[in-house]
């Protein structure tokens, strides 16, 4: 189980800059998007080290918010279908390579901004899109069991 999600100070930085961007104001909405975006990615995550002292630290079940296990239960789908055995230091390691990939994703997208006249991004909105490409690319996600 994952108890805390760490954020390098390069990912908080991108994080802010995102914030400012798209008008959301919490870290965990930022970083469902940004897991989903990589989870739905068909390749793995390149396994660098990723320094997290000085950055941000979520609680778990803050960052998922009710979908907590939803996301949980994809990250160890992901490291089955990517041949990683889903031991929970796996899981906790997929799930910083996949969070770091997707917030530089969402970084380097220059379509993530406010709407034209100015209004924030909807709270939630693009989240259920990207989940929902998630589970497409991981299926057995759904039907995995939280534990």
């Amino acid at each position: 189980m994952i108890e805390t999600v760490r954020i390098s100070p390069a990912g908080k930085d991108q994080l802010v800059a995102l914030k400012r961007r798209t008008g959301l104001k919490h870290w965990n909405e930022l970083g469902r998007w940004a897991l989903c975006r990589s989870l739905a990615e068909p390749t793995r995550p390149p396994d660098v080290p990723i320094p997290t002292e000085g950055g941000i630290e979520i609680e778990w079940r803050t960052f998922g918010g009710r979908a907590a296990d939803v996301y949980l239960d994809l990250v160890r789908q992901r490291c089955v279908a990517d041949d990683l055995e889903p031991d929970g230091k796996t899981v906790q390691r997929q799930m910083l390579l996949h969070l770091h990939r997707g917030i530089g994703y969402l970084f380097g997208d220059p379509n993530l901004r406010k709407a034209a006249d100015g209004t924030r991004v909807r709270r939630g909105s693009g989240v259920r899109d990207l989940l929902g490409a998630a589970l497409e690319a991981n299926p057995a996600a759904l039907g995995a069991g939280s534990g």
